[in-house]
């Protein structure tokens, strides 16, 4: 019987790559014994997946603790997602005969692992469709790079609370606002978004939303000042600190906005409404890191407008005017008459 790991020590965009590969591994093989190992920061993303049957997690303060977790499952292949000297040691010490990577770092030719080449990312591809090349080796073929987060009936229900709780009536809609990208992607500044929630409040189409903000790294400055512009603007980043209650509010949601971020990501996972903010470089631009979902949309900004406004080597970054307010605006009033 196949018993594959799947390991993803990164981010939680990059974790909601995993879960296509798991659903198509398990239909192709659903006698087979699927684990992944994760970040123990991320690795609720993969609660109550029906096609994970052990979820790992990499314990940061111990590497051996990790390694016998690893060898009491008897794993016969072990897939690292993402280069990551710490996973082959864990994968190579945790007695997986089957090694597979990405590239070829010298931590993969000293362990022995097999590595799958991405080319140089030519052709340029989605993420999970680059994730999927593990499931090929299996002999999957598939073009579904749909990725899931599933809750349990009770976090649904506790997700409906936390509306209630806020004052949510059944005829309102939540917007969330994620301001934050962490630095991993160009993204809007403070003033726009504070501009584009005013926009929102203004829009008597709009008069029913209600704005939740998430992102942690907002300022005290645009916290106060967007909490000023009316009470229908909450902050709700302590209530949702733990990223597994996070998900359970974006499920409730009725659209998502922000850029290439992992809240960004869930809620294409979740499959709720969602705005994503891109750039058009290779490595951050749609094809590789949009959001997955026929609820989604991703507004790249084009070339000709970084090559006339951006400079060459992309330290002088114009995405702030890349993307209007109201195109936003507009796109999201479309979303909400949808339902």
């Amino acid at each position: 019987m196949l018993r594959i790991l799947i390991v993803r020590p990164d981010r939680v965009g990059d974790v909601t790559t995993v879960t296509p590969l798991v659903r198509e591994i398990k239909n192709k093989y659903p006698d087979a014994f699927i684990a992944t190992l994760t970040k123990p920061s991320t690795a609720s993303i993969l609660e109550n997946n029906p096609n994970i049957d052990l979820i790992l997690k990499d314990n940061p303060e111990s590497f051996w603790k990790t390694v016998r977790a690893i060898r009491r499952c008897e794993f016969t292949h072990g897939f690292l997602l993402w280069p990551n000297e710490r996973s082959a040691y864990l994968m190579f010490f945790g007695g997986i005969r089957y090694r597979v990577g990405v590239g070829s770092k010298l931590f993969q030719l000293i362990t022995g692992m097999k590595s799958i080449s991405r080319n140089k990312y030519i052709p340029l591809r989605h993420e999970a469709d680059y994730s999927m090349d593990f499931g090929r080796k299996l002999g999957i073929t598939t073009d579904n790079l749909q990725p899931e987060i599933f809750l349990t009936p009770k976090e649904k229900t506790e997700a409906k609370n936390f509306f209630k709780l806020k004052g949510i009536l059944s005829n309102e809609k939540v917007v969330i606002v994620h301001t934050g990208s962490l630095s991993s992607a160009p993204n809007w500044s403070e003033q726009k978004y504070l501009q584009f929630i005013n926009s929102i409040l203004s829009d008597d189409r709009l008069a029913n939303v209600k704005v939740f903000l998430t992102a942690r790294e907002m300022s005290d400055e645009f916290i106060d000042s967007a909490l000023k512009l009316s009470p229908r603007v909450f902050n709700i980043v302590k209530e949702t600190d733990d990223l597994r209650m996070l998900i359970k509010v974006i499920s409730n949601a009725s659209s998502l906005i922000g850029s290439s971020t992992g809240p960004l990501h869930l809620a294409s996972a979740l499959n709720i409404n969602c705005i994503g903010l891109y750039c058009c470089e290779p490595m951050r631009c749609v094809k590789r890191w949009g959001a997955i979902s026929i609820k989604a949309v991703n507004i790249e900004i084009s070339e000709d407008y970084c090559k006339s406004n951006c400079s060459p080597d992309k330290k002088t970054c114009a995405f702030e005017n890349g993307i209007s307010i109201e195109r936003v605006i507009q796109i999201l009033i479309k979303q909400l008459s949808e339902g």
